[in-house]
């Protein structure tokens, strides 16, 4: 139970439906669309495309979407259906290609970065199946914002501030996404993206064909091309999100499902099962002993993600292996309480914490884990002149080096950070979550779920609780961590860098089945908005 005497917020609590997401505008779409008698499906994709206009920084309808989607009525009860809607590499683009051209590393915002969006596919996707109300209907919200404009947060504009010099470097950005052209939107101004809005009325009016053909998918490839990029009109055409079985672990008796590789929500798993061997509820939850296993657990996972995750169309992803008790036993053998080990490459590395995460729960009891991003802030920061379109970077997944199973190869898929989660109690859903920010989602995952499980925290406290990430050899502190942890933490052999911002958002809602009721929490470290009625 939170202590009243400190600061922060309350558990968002609610009986017929909840929402959880980053931003106020999207969070109050999709209560609107739950009070008017749509899903949890339904409330998502609305939600997500009203990020996609107000929150253009962290997502947008030229990147990629992961669900997991839990409805009220399955057969078997309790079954949670997977949506892979990530995009692939074009059909021309191999590694033999880009070494050729001296590309040896595949940069943040080459051309060769951009794969093919899979996002308005995988809302179509999930519309069809799931949704209660048509597609049009649902981008109404999004498409008034950004015909009429918003109002900038104050955080909002902090990370498009940050990112002026990306948006500036490409011309069609710099008209669409700066003021006049030149500079930032700021906190308090309106702003207005009438391109964006006729993108969104195509979708609307032609479901996922408006976009993959016709006039918007004819002017994103001709200036891919224009910029030397190997798409073709047939890569978007062909773009496909596809329904996956989740994988899972259990840990203190409740079972965790994932989206399976290409996804690392598998990292998530192989963290959870490496700190199930340790009793976590012995120490401080902020102490050094804490974040010392938790370093370590993520250092061991995030070897074997860079180890074995790609594509499995590509490459033998040994899932089995990954998830089984005893590589989870081999791993933990390695961890030394008294001190960190040796550090050993770049594991874990990942220098954005940009993406969003929806969570929201109708008053059936459909839950639905949904995650949208452009990847890096922005994405490649490249616009094709009449569309308003911001383009993922999720390309710079790939590796160059023919011989690592996520070399990139024609129509393939890369390594992939965003994972939307779900855990399961006693067979039905009883917490919908995810964190947001990049490689770190797996550690905010595992801290979020072991906050509560281990330490009996609430969900809003679990989300609250200062976190660290073991990367780059270094374990970086969010601000929240008391100093003598620091110092403790240093004296076990850990480097420290204190982050300069958050390492990501978070949200979540937990379902209590008996007692009829949703708790629901959002992250304060972005604009995070929970709200239930």
């Amino acid at each position: 139970m939170r202590d009243l005497h400190l600061p922060g917020r309350s558990v968002v609590m609610g009986r017929h439906g909840a929402a959880a997401t980053s931003h106020f505008l999207s969070t109050l779409t999709a209560i609107d669309i739950l009070r008017r008698g749509g899903n949890a499906a339904d409330a998502a994709i609305a939600a997500c495309a009203v990020q996609c206009v107000v929150e253009p920084g962290s997502t947008g309808i030229g990147g990629d979407n992961f669900v997991l989607y839990a409805p009220a009525s399955s057969d078997p009860a309790g079954k949670v259906y997977g949506l892979n809607g990530s995009g692939r590499a074009p059909r021309g683009l191999t590694a033999e290609y880009l070494l050729k051209q001296g590309i040896k590393e595949i940069a943040l915002t080459s051309v060769h970065a951009v794969t093919v969006p899979g996002a308005v596919d995988a809302w179509s996707k999930l519309n069809r199946s799931f949704g209660s109300m048509p597609l049009a209907e649902l981008l109404q919200p999004a498409i008034r914002h950004a015909e009429e404009g918003f109002v900038l947060t104050e955080r909002v504009a902090t990370d498009w501030r940050r990112n002026e010099g990306k948006l500036k470097a490409d011309a069609n950005s710099a008209r669409m996404w700066l003021k006049d052209g030149s500079r930032a939107p700021r906190a308090g101004e309106v702003f207005r993206q009438p391109e964006h809005a006729k993108v969104l009325r195509e979708v609307a009016a032609k479901g996922r064909d408006g976009f993959y053909t016709g006039w918007v998918a004819e002017d994103i490839v001709a200036h891919l091309r224009g910029l030397g990029g190997l798409h073709a009109l047939e890569d978007f055409a062909t773009q496909e999100a596809f329904w996956v079985e989740p994988i899972s672990t259990t840990y203190r008796g409740i079972e965790l499902l994932e989206i399976p590789p290409s996804s690392v929500g598998i990292t998530t798993l192989l963290m959870l099962n490496i700190l199930s061997g340790f009793d976590l509820s012995k120490y401080d939850p902020v102490g050094a002993e804490r974040f010392h296993i938790e370093a370590e657990a993520t250092r061991l996972a995030f070897e074997a993600r860079d180890r074995y995750v790609a594509d499995p169309a590509f490459a033998d992803v040994p899932v089995q292996k990954l998830l089984s008790a005893g590589f989870a036993d081999e791993l933990r053998g390695r961890i030394d309480l008294k001190k960190a080990m040796p550090v050993a490459g770049p594991t874990g590395a990942t220098t954005h914490r940009d993406t969003v995460y929806i969570s929201v729960v109708d008053e059936k009891g459909n839950a639905c884990s949904f995650v949208n991003s452009l990847f890096w802030s922005y994405g490649t920061g490249l616009s094709s002149p009449k569309t308003g379109v911001l383009l993922q970077n999720r390309g710079i997944g790939f590796s160059v080096d023919p011989a690592h199973p996520n070399c990139v190869a024609p129509w393939k898929r890369p390594l992939h950070t965003i994972i939307p989660a779900i855990a399961m109690k006693d067979g039905r859903p009883w917490l919908s979550f995810g964190v947001m920010g990049g490689g770190f989602q797996p550690v905010g995952q595992s801290h979020v779920l072991t906050n509560i499980l281990d330490f009996g925290m609430d969900v809003q406290e679990a989300i609250d609780c200062a976190r660290g990430f073991h990367q780059m050899g270094r374990f970086e502190a969010e601000r929240g961590i008391r100093e003598d942890v620091l110092y403790g933490l240093a004296a076990l052999g850990h480097e420290i860098k204190i982050a300069e911002m958050p390492h990501g958002g978070a949200q979540a809602i937990m379902i209590d089945a008996a007692n009829g009721v949703l708790q629901a929490g959002s992250d304060p470290r972005k604009d995070g908005c929970a709200l239930a009625y």
